[in-house]
């Protein structure tokens, strides 16, 4: 019996020295599930934030670095553009106005002019909407064709303006997208607002009136755009500009030798000579230059005394006596 008991009790601390370590697996393997969720927490932490950092480094460099803005932006996609600028209700006060005067007043309003009279931009700007709502009223459009031909007008002139590089190619195309957006009954994508010869009009107008004058819109409402052209010649080391600490130690030099007496800047400055790589780089670029000008004047007389020899030839013969070749003029005898 004791025997018994004792294989048992030694039965019962086994299971139970096995089932501890079981526990102490269990245990272990949660907390390094858990620390696993928060390493994965933090990479993707670490990955948005490295993302978002990125993509600010990336639109700072674009603004500062010049040579992203050499391309001009892509143009957003052609969509159904009615009652975007000129609601129902601006529709509505326009619509209200007796005469041009009280008509331009109120679209100034709506568009967000300042001052027409002060700003040369915001008169051009209403220029061309005054005398697009004229032609709409001219045609016979509707509230909702006026509205809708008023933003194509904006739309098209946002995409002209947000460049100063050539892409009048680029607004055409997207102008007779936007054009055809309003003229196909294909919805979501498109809605037949306006008919065939009412688009005809319209693509007329914009094309005698917008894209005649776009370079001059562009002129107007874009900076001017200059090239600074820098040359570099490999070999010779670029030239090196000085800090701003030493400009200005440079400044007060010369200020101290202009106060000085004139004969003593005379002895004390001196002509710095040249370096030699510039000087065998000026004499490289005239000895190309000299060479190049003796075989354009080489090829110049040449073509010189061909042209004079066959003037002489000419001459040559027609001052020759006319002889009628031998065998004709004489008459047969029988």
């Amino acid at each position: 019996m004791i025997r018994q008991k004792s294989s048992q009790f030694m039965g019962l601390k086994m299971q139970s020295e096995f089932e501890q370590p079981s526990e102490l697996q269990r245990e272990l393997e949660k907390d390094l599930s858990s620390m696993e969720e928060s390493v994965t927490r933090i990479a993707t932490g670490v990955r948005t934030e490295s993302g978002t950092a990125a993509g600010t480094a990336a639109s700072v460099a674009a603004d500062e670095d010049p040579a992203a803005n050499l391309f001009p932006p892509p143009l957003p996609q052609p969509r159904i553009c009615m009652w975007k600028y000129l609601d129902i209700h601006s529709m509505h006060r326009l619509e209200k106005t007796a005469n041009t005067e009280e008509m331009r007043e109120v679209l100034a309003e709506l568009l967000g002019l300042g001052y027409p009279e002060q700003s040369l931009r915001d008169a051009i700007t209403l220029d061309l909407f005054s005398h697009a709502l004229i032609f709409c009223r001219q045609q016979g459009f509707s509230l909702e064709q006026t509205s809708t031909a008023c933003a194509l007008l904006q739309d098209l002139h946002k995409a002209c303006v947000a460049t100063p590089l050539g892409n009048v190619e680029e607004c055409y195309h997207y102008f007779t997208s936007v054009l055809f957006c309003h003229g196909v009954r294909r919805p979501p994508f498109s809605i037949n607002l306006f008919r065939e010869e009412q688009l005809l009009a319209l693509a007329d107008y914009v094309v005698n009136t917008y894209f005649r004058h776009f370079k001059l819109y562009k002129y107007v409402f874009t900076p001017q755009v200059r090239l600074d052209l820098s040359l570099t010649y490999m070999g010779l080391q670029p030239p090196t500009l000085w800090p701003e600490e030493e400009k200005e130690k440079g400044g007060e030099e010369v200020e101290e030798q202009e106060a000085t007496p004139q004969e003593e800047a005379e002895t004390m400055v001196q002509p710095e000579p040249e370096p030699s790589q510039v000087s065998i780089l000026r004499a490289y670029i005239r000895t190309q230059m000299n060479k190049e000008l003796r075989q354009l004047q080489q090829l110049m007389e040449e073509r010189l005394q061909a042209s004079e020899e066959r003037l002489n030839n000419k001459l040559t013969t027609l001052e020759r006596p006319f002889q009628l070749p031998p065998g004709k003029g004489k008459t047969k005898t029988k």
